[in-house]
């Protein structure tokens, strides 16, 4: 009998999408078998971040549907997590390092730990953001 597969959950909003976002979806891949791939919804990054994304949310999952690492793509319409555990059922959550340490994740930590659900915090690419390229192709654009 096959041993349990372990699945792993990541989310992003994946706006013009670069290496950095590359990165974090192989290496959380290299750490389970089955990687959901949540992808914030246009409405979710206009009442979280309020702006409105460059690419649409239709041709952002698609990109990251195409993507070797992705098992599966879903919407990510809030930022329940454990909402999402409920009805995904992941083994594990990959996030960016940024985010370690900080009062919203400890609470996660804590959350998922009573749930056998282990907290993955991955490295930042530096150098690359998508709101770097949008600042930089502003600034080519007023040239």
């Amino acid at each position: 009998m096959d041993a349990k597969k372990k699945i792993g959950y990541t989310t992003g909003v994946y706006d013009m999408f670069h290496i950095g976002h590359l990165n974090v979806i192989r290496r959380a891949k290299e750490q389970c078998d089955y990687l959901i791939v949540g992808v914030s919804t246009d409405e979710l990054v206009q009442r979280e971040k309020n702006k409105t994304p460059v690419i649409p949310f239709e041709e952002r999952a698609e990109i990251v549907s195409a993507i070797k690492y992705v098992d599966q793509v879903v919407p990510q319409v809030d930022k329940n997590k454990f909402g999402a555990w409920e009805k995904y059922q992941f083994d594990v959550m990959f996030v960016g390092d940024d985010w370690k340490g900080t009062a919203v994740w400890n609470g996660y930590e804590k959350q998922f730990a009573e749930v056998g659900v282990q907290i993955v915090y991955l490295p930042h690419t530096d150098g690359i953001s998508s709101t770097d390229l949008t600042a930089f192709i502003k600034q080519e654009l007023n040239k």
